[in-house]
């Protein structure tokens, strides 16, 4: 199969199946490590994702479409991860514009966000446990944390636990 088609086709699906940016992650890994990129090679680019601004999903998409087909398979992979969730919006928008004093769809809004936030943790999980070497990555797994806990800026959290790592793996 034509290598473009075969990305189209995985990010069309990898966003017709995830609800958000964050909860595809776990979905692309299943979707492209071994078979467009490696497990390593992804976890490294999960790492930057979340440190460039934008959306994580977005950037793992041109990512992987750029290291399998340069900037044409980074483009494909793109308007691959955008279209269904316009077209969805689109529609979805014009039914809920409706709906939207019917009391169903509050709850039906309340009654998503713990799945949701079940999809995120068992993809951070996932892939916590692939780059975690050994107690140092456990060590900055809890830090991090303990910090995100107390608050402090993300971005900020990732990128001192990306230096740490510098520090500690090389």
């Amino acid at each position: 199969m034509n290598i473009y088609l075969e990305l189209f086709l995985t990010f069309i699906k990898v966003n017709l199946l995830s609800t958000s940016g964050p909860a595809s992650v776990g979905l692309i890994y299943t979707e492209t490590v071994g078979k467009f990129i490696s497990e390593a090679q992804y976890v490294q680019a999960v790492g930057f994702s979340s440190v460039l601004p934008g959306s994580d999903a977005l950037q793992l998409a041109m990512y992987i479409g750029y290291n399998t087909a340069g900037i044409p398979g980074g483009l494909v992979a793109l308007v691959a991860s955008i279209l269904p969730p316009t077209l969805i919006i689109l529609g979805v928008v014009s039914v809920l514009h409706r709906v939207r004093r019917e009391t169903w769809v509050a709850s039906f809004v309340e009654g998503l966000t713990p799945a949701i936030s079940m999809v995120i943790l068992f993809s951070a999980w996932k892939i916590f446990d692939k780059g975690a070497e050994g107690w140092q990555g456990w060590v900055i797994g809890a830090v991090s944390l303990v910090a995100l806990l107390l608050q402090v800026n993300a971005r900020i959290v990732i990128i001192a636990a990306a230096m740490i790592g510098v520090l500690l793996f090389s």
